[in-house]
């Protein structure tokens, strides 16, 4: 089963959940997850998918029990930053280092490269579509939850002027459905160096058949050493073929600490 999870504390959330009922043939179910309505649909595969509300923030699910068995889970969920830049954004939760927004320390949620690729290319279709003012990127992993389930974050942002924006929700809703949609598995890497917002990996994705799972920024280098290397590797559901180094995003200092990391888990990579 596929899950998509909105949070009632979370507005952009809702109005992303808001269009996969109106827009994406998602029906009232029967049952209820902690006393908030399920509204679910049969995929084209066959496979259903449900569209559940939580009370709690996103971010702060760790403890929370999702029904099972779960094949993908996707967060419907804001985006938050000071530039307040229009963002239509994708990531994998977990935490590189300390668990600083919920989750665990050291811990990061398994990656589902494809299906994030998939959802970033049908928000770029449909920011272009419908002529939206937003810039679509991948984000790098960060904040909670870190499940054991492959796990996805598609977000608007960046202030309460996009959060309230519908077209912009029902974009994120076609990238979730995108997600939601895919069985197709493409060749996937590793992305480390450069900022947040990665545009380099971003066009990538876009114009290659190339997937990157966990993306690890220039500001969280520093604290992959080899087992966390070898984490983003494992806890990712396509088999990562190498890791591609954004390497004038990757500070100096760091460089040669990477690469020995690198050659100790046997993974290869390419510096672009």
């Amino acid at each position: 089963m596929i899950l998509l999870v909105a949070s009632k504390k979370d507005k952009a959330s809702l109005n992303i959940a808001k269009q996969l009922i109106v827009n994406h043939d998602f029906h009232r179910d029967s049952k209820k997850f902690h006393d908030n309505p399920v509204y679910s649909r049969e995929m084209p595969n066959g496979e259903k998918a449900e569209l559940i509300f939580i009370d709690q923030e996103s971010v702060h699910t760790q403890n929370l029990i999702f029904p099972k068995p779960l094949r993908l889970l996707i967060f419907l969920s804001r985006h938050k930053s000071e530039s307040g830049r229009p963002t239509l954004s994708v990531h994998t939760p977990g935490n590189l280092g300390e668990a600083s927004l919920g989750g665990i320390p050291r811990r990061v949620s398994v990656s589902p490269a494809s299906a994030m690729k998939e959802a970033l290319i049908a928000m770029k279709k449909a920011q272009e579509e419908m002529n939206l003012k937003y810039e679509v990127s991948f984000e790098c992993t960060h904040h909670g939850p870190s499940l054991d389930v492959p796990t996805m974050f598609v977000e608007l942002g960046s202030s309460s002027i996009q959060w309230e924006d519908l077209d912009a929700a029902e974009a994120v809703a076609r990238g979730a459905l995108a997600a939601a949609s895919t069985e197709k598995l493409y060749p996937t890497v590793l992305g480390i160096g450069g900022p947040h917002y990665n545009g380099k990996f971003t066009r990538k994705a876009l114009n290659t058949e190339i997937a990157f799972g966990h993306i690890v920024p220039k500001y969280a280098v520093e604290e992959l050493d080899a087992e966390m290397l070898k984490q983003c590797v494992e806890r990712t559901v396509e088999p990562v073929q190498k890791a591609f180094l954004d390497w004038k995003g990757i500070r100096g200092a760091d460089k040669k600490n990477l690469l020995e990391n690198l050659l100790k888990i046997e993974l290869e990579f390419e510096k672009i």
